[in-house]
């Protein structure tokens, strides 16, 4: 009998366990990496929306050569965030670095540089993590320009600043800024 409940208390103590981890994956904003919202609205209402996920420098290395041990090496394609695949989401039909992008939903990637950035907007979606669907899947790929930030940036940001019918999408981590001009 004392066996029995042993085991019992321990099957309870395993499940209830498993259950709370269960609901603290389901809370998003408990993330090490929590989602996060960029938007661009344009004069006539229509949109660009970008869902992520924001990792966290933490003393971290992020960009920089593979024998740094930076966590974002440069020239390999990155998921441009943490979790699951970065969505941009657009209502109205854009040019993304003088490119025609369709009105639609993508998952972007970027590959950054020391002295510039590749945007690829790729046509799959739902990925998760660093599943990159391959160049095959790349709706366009367009350069970014880089810059340095005026100070550290904790907080992988993505963000847009408007202007009319155009907006520059930005990208900020640790001490680099990316951006893009995205016009309708």
């Amino acid at each position: 009998m004392k066996n029995f409940v042993l085991i019992a208390a321990s099957f309870f103590a395993f499940a209830t366990l498993a259950s709370a981890q269960m609901g603290m994956s389901q809370d998003k904003s408990k993330r090490p990496s929590p989602p996060a919202k960029a938007e661009c609205k344009f004069s006539d209402g229509k949109s660009i929306k970008i869902d992520y996920s924001s990792p966290r420098a933490k003393g971290r290395k992020i960009f920089g050569a593979a024998s740094e041990k930076a966590l974002v090496p440069y020239g390999e394609i990155w998921r441009t965030g943490a979790n699951e695949a970065t969505m941009f989401v657009t209502d109205t039909n854009l040019t993304v670095g003088g490119k025609a992008v369709p009105a639609g939903s993508y998952t972007i990637f970027t590959v950054p540089k020391s002295n510039e950035w590749w945007l690829v907007i790729s046509k799959k979606t739902g990925e998760w993590g660093t599943d990159y669907p391959g160049e095959k899947e790349d709706l366009v790929r367009v350069p970014m320009s880089v810059s340095k930030t005026a100070a550290p940036v904790e907080n992988f940001t993505i963000a847009f600043d408007p202007a009319g019918n155009k907006c520059t999408l930005r990208m900020e981590w640790e001490n680099t800024r990316a951006s893009v001009e995205i016009k309708k």
